[in-house]
């Protein structure tokens, strides 16, 4: 399980983190120890660690026009 409680802000770790598993889910490489775990939690543990972050440019290739980009850093 992750642990949020030293996050500034849960939601931007939520909004992040479930980009950053859309990436992973479309085929994008994980930059943590992935072992046997799920897209979502390695997504986690990617922002957690600062591994990614989030950046405020908006997606080309993004329909709804959220901004919800993730750079790897």
């Amino acid at each position: 399980m992750i642990d949020r409680s030293k996050l500034s802000n849960s939601f931007e770790f939520v909004v992040t983190a479930g980009a950053r598993a859309r990436q992973l889910m479309a085929g994008s490489i994980a930059r943590v120890a992935v072992g046997d775990h799920k897209k979502t939690t390695i997504a986690q543990q990617e922002v957690i660690t600062k591994v990614v972050e989030k950046t405020g440019a908006e997606d080309k290739n993004d329909n709804n026009g959220e901004g919800k980009n993730v750079v790897i850093g």
